[in-house]
């Protein structure tokens, strides 16, 4: 499906799996499980989905975590309240690799992913980003457990994403109405050049925010846009090329999975709802098959 000028194309999401998740966030494909991971962070819940038995598991966490990826030593590194750490799934307890605002009561640790090179980038938020505004921090956990501070003064520490040829990195500040890129150095991991690519309009009214998202094989982006019940698939110069459709408001984040990468998944809140909108599945995994693959979820190389 490739975007062309001028055109949006709609798809609708089928709900999979009716959890009813208080802010359900992070999701993962798992190649070796051919599985979906992903949290209910405020209820300290990992699920795994199944899609071929149409099954979802759920384990109880020790704490918040905000992000999941893979390891290449097997197993797998979360993003959790306290910092980066080792996740043993079954027992839900994590081994810390680096602590990161494990002392600041305020904050916790929000949305991540890994670069091709296998370094694993996660932010901060506060518990109460409006109350406690730009107290977050985009970090990069480096292969050797170093932890590097990357961004200073964000509001909700979100979606990141890369382009296929990892040139640019794209990254959501929720409270900075939009998505931004910069020019990302693969080698170093080091970004530059800041540049706004979509802004969202601020309304206190109709809380309409980017939150977490993907990036597609042929680029474009595809944006969970909490508070509209879609999910956008964006160029990279960020005209909307096509929407997805899902029948709750509240849409937290989207990863590409299923044995062709060509399911795309999507989590959703319960929490917040508006009433005068329709909340079906609210806090459910839902998917769509837009006619386009994902890219594969990288590991942490650590």
């Amino acid at each position: 499906m490739e975007p062309e000028q001028g055109v949006i194309v709609q798809f609708v999401a089928e709900l999979v799996v009716d959890a009813s998740a208080r802010t359900g966030e992070g999701p993962v494909w798992v190649e070796r499980e051919q599985a979906l991971f992903w949290l209910d962070i405020p209820s300290q819940l990992l699920h795994r989905f199944d899609p071929s038995a149409g099954v979802d598991e759920s384990f109880l966490l020790e704490q918040p975590v905000g992000a999941i990826v893979t390891s290449s030593e097997g197993g797998f590194v979360v993003a959790a309240r306290d910092g980066f750490g080792r996740l043993d799934p079954m027992s839900g307890r994590i081994a810390m690799i680096a602590e990161v605002e494990s002392q600041n009561p305020l904050t916790r640790m929000n949305d991540g992913k890994c670069d091709a090179a296998g370094r694993f980038w996660a932010g901060t938020m506060a518990w109460d980003p409006f109350e406690h505004r730009d107290a977050g921090t985009l970090y990069r956990l480096d292969p050797d457990g170093s932890v590097q501070p990357m961004l200073r003064r964000v509001g909700i520490s979100n979606g990141l994403g890369w382009s296929p040829d990892s040139a640019t990195m794209y990254f959501i500040d929720s409270l900075g109405y939009g998505l931004d890129a910069f020019e990302f150095d693969a080698t170093t991991g080091s970004i530059a050049g800041r540049r706004r690519v979509i802004t969202y309009p601020f309304d206190l009214s109709d809380l309409i925010l980017a939150d977490g998202m993907t990036v597609d094989e042929q680029g474009c982006l595809w944006i969970a846009v909490w508070g509209s019940g879609t999910v956008e698939r964006r160029a990279p110069d960020g005209s909307l090329v096509g929407r997805v459709e899902i029948p709750t408001s509240n849409v937290t984040s989207c990863a590409f999975g299923g044995r062709d990468l060509a399911d795309l998944y999507i989590t959703t809140s319960s929490e917040h709802l508006k009433p005068d909108r329709p909340q079906q599945g609210a806090g459910g995994l839902f998917r769509a098959r837009p006619g386009v693959r994902g890219i594969p979820a990288n590991a942490y190389a650590g």
